[in-house]
């Protein structure tokens, strides 16, 4: 029979209702001022959605630390090495306005309040974008968020030194309301059970060399990956609804990068925010972030609300 025709699947797809029962008995641990804390600029979390889809995703996670940590130490006995902790590395992507932030922010909390990984730390790959001043030398300031415009070998390096176990390994820091990486400015990672890396191209694979040399991917310091899904058209609607809401807010001050865009009419604005969705956005959702939602362990599909309507989950 031709592959072609082979019909298979390699996730398990829960409806909102089967991945719910799935939390079995593992307590909610947040308040309800918590959950409003959590919640986005344009995404307002329920407690059902923590309850939902968070508390049995923090369940399976959890599981896959301990196993994680129980491998770890089986490895480190057959090598006759003295066992040490290795962080849990987990990817959030998926495209811009989709909320990974807020799933990022949301899985941190959780996890943290199981007993045997309450250190958990949060960084996203915007502070390791180019600067401005580098992305305009190179002509690269229309492809803000694409892969080239992302400093890799940093990056890489910074995942390497978290998954060897060195101490205090910084990371730069990107500001949004300056559209730019903060000079002199680092967070420091020491040592965390678990790590969340949140970025757009997290799941992006390198171009392997002909000869077979060793090219590592970002996804290969992760032992859990996560993508986030929705609709072109519904994530679109998504980015023009943020983008009228910081030209209301965050954009009315002088000193953001993107004031300029305070001073539109509303017709205007959302004319200027469709361009750039369309012109930069979209582009980099359909060849690079979209191409990659196979390769994710776990896949959140949302609906035009922003609920979670269904979960697959590899199960190869």
């Amino acid at each position: 029979m031709p592959y072609t025709d082979v019909q298979f699947s390699p996730y398990l797809t829960f409806t909102r209702d089967d991945w719910a029962r799935l939390r079995a008995d593992t307590p909610m641990t947040l308040a309800p001022h918590e959950v409003t804390q959590l919640s986005g600029l344009i995404e307002e979390l329920s407690m059902d959605e923590v309850e939902e889809i968070y508390l049995p995703l923090s369940r399976l996670l959890n599981l896959y630390v301990a196993a994680q940590q129980e491998l770890d130490s089986v490895t480190t006995t057959f090598l006759g090495r003295q066992a040490s902790r290795v962080p849990f590395i987990i990817g959030v992507g998926g495209s811009v306005a989709i909320g990974k932030s807020t799933t990022a922010r949301v899985l941190k909390a959780l996890l943290a309040r199981w007993p045997h990984h309450p250190r958990v730390d949060l960084v996203t790959t915007d502070g390791f974008l180019k600067t401005n001043a580098e992305l305009e030398r190179l002509g690269l300031m229309d492809r803000k968020g694409f892969p080239e415009s992302f400093d890799l070998p940093l990056l890489l390096n910074f995942l390497a030194e978290v998954k060897s176990g060195v101490a205090h390994v910084e990371a730069p820091v990107y500001s949004h309301f300056h559209y730019d990486i903060l000079p002199g400015q680092n967070i420091i990672v020491d040592r965390p059970d678990i790590l969340i890396v949140e970025g757009l191209n997290v799941l992006q694979p390198a171009v392997l060399p002909k000869n077979g040399s060793a090219i590592p991917f970002v996804s290969d310091f992760f032992d859990f990956s996560i993508y986030l899904d929705a609709d072109v058209d519904v994530i679109q609607h998504w980015y023009v609804k943020r983008f009228m809401r910081l030209r209301a807010t965050a954009f009315r001050d002088p000193g953001a990068y993107f004031h300029r865009y305070a001073q539109l009419s509303q017709e205007e604005a959302k004319e200027r925010a469709l361009m750039i969705w369309r012109n930069i956005n979209l582009k980099n959702l359909e060849e690079n972030i979209l191409p990659t939602r196979p390769r994710a362990r776990l896949i959140l599909r949302k609906a035009a609300d922003h609920r979670i309507e269904t979960v697959a989950l590899r199960k190869l």
